[in-house]
């Protein structure tokens, strides 16, 4: 899908442009790979900021192969016992990103609601493959289970979210929880998700929009299946778009833009879980490019979906619950 001009929000054009002109476009695997190796003032900013209103300690989980796995626990200042818990993902295409690049965006969740968040700084694309950061989150799961009490969260309440490469490992998280059976997940949140590696779908092929074009994912995507890119043999766990049996999963919301590559995975996802029986809550919005309400979140059509997520996630802490076993 070409994207012209006309067919952005004239709130996100200007915008667009400047993201072209500092990001470029059509990057290719090393492209990916030196962005993500650059060093920056920006980063190190956002690992020392913490949000008006909330606090923040650092937490180590120890994977099997004994290294251990960062993860940052955010709540309310003046939290309340028996909260939602919630494993939130950060985005970055599988290929960059931190813990702490999201806190911002998540502050009205917490503080509308108590919710205690857990985000793990899971291993991205460049350090290791799949399964690495889905085995990195479903840990996290774990981890965020057993010690509920310790957290003061609610044990039957405990959800996963996160948007574009946290969206698509939301949606391979809460997958996995399924079909193993350890941990119930009350209710999940992949935004805008990243979740098929294929590419064929309209919105997806030939998508030249601003922040994520056709190119730049195919790129990303091979460099987070490793050796299974391009082959028949990518698991659900990876590129969830593939599962072909989705029910189970928790009741779920997302919303996607209307000119992204990642439009008509996402609608085909909403549709596999209503047919599975899944509750499910969904927006598009016209003329919106990916992560429009991250980079762009003044803008009237940022203002209405994050006031639609901020929403759905009171309605789903009043509403969803899954006792554990």
């Amino acid at each position: 899908m070409r994207v012209r001009q006309d067919m952005i929000d004239p709130e996100l054009r200007r915008r667009g442009q400047v993201l072209r002109r500092v990001i470029g476009s059509a990057r290719s695997e090393d492209d990916l790979r030196r962005a993500r190796s650059l060093p920056g003032i920006v980063d190190r900013m956002l690992r020392a900021r913490v949000p008006r209103g909330l606090v923040r300690h650092e937490e180590r989980i120890p994977r099997p192969d004994g290294s251990q796995l960062r993860v940052l626990v955010y709540r309310a200042a003046a939290s309340r016992p028996d909260a939602p818990g919630l494993l939130w993902i950060h985005g970055g295409g599988y290929v960059s990103g931190a813990a702490e690049m999201e806190a911002a965006a998540l502050a009205p969740l917490i503080l509308g609601s108590d919710a205690v968040v857990v985000t793990p700084d899971y291993r991205l694309s460049t350090e290791a493959p799949y399964p690495a950061a889905l085995d990195d989150c479903y840990s996290t799961l774990l981890w965020l289970r057993d010690n509920a009490g310790r957290l003061g969260v609610r044990p039957d309440q405990i959800a996963v979210g996160g948007g574009s490469a946290g969206g698509g490992l939301t949606a391979a998280t809460t997958l996995y929880a399924r079909d193993r059976a350890e941990v119930r997940v009350a209710f999940q949140m992949p935004i805008y998700p990243m979740i098929d590696d294929r590419g064929r779908t309209p919105s997806a092929l030939d998508n030249d929009a601003p922040v994520w074009d056709s190119v730049t994912n195919r790129s990303a995507w091979k460099l987070y299946l490793g050796d299974l890119s391009g082959s028949a043999d990518v698991p659900a766990y990876a590129a969830p778009a593939r599962a072909t049996d989705l029910t189970g999963l928790p009741p779920t919301m997302t919303y996607v833009g209307s000119i992204e590559a990642f439009r008509d995975e996402t609608v085909d996802y909403v549709e596999g879980l209503r047919a599975a029986g899944v509750p499910v809550e969904f927006r598009e919005y016209p003329g919106a490019f990916h992560g429009f309400d991250a980079v762009a979140p003044r803008a009237t059509v940022s203002r209405a979906a994050t006031a639609f997520r901020n929403q759905w996630f009171g309605h789903a802490v009043r509403t969803f619950f899954a006792p554990q076993a």
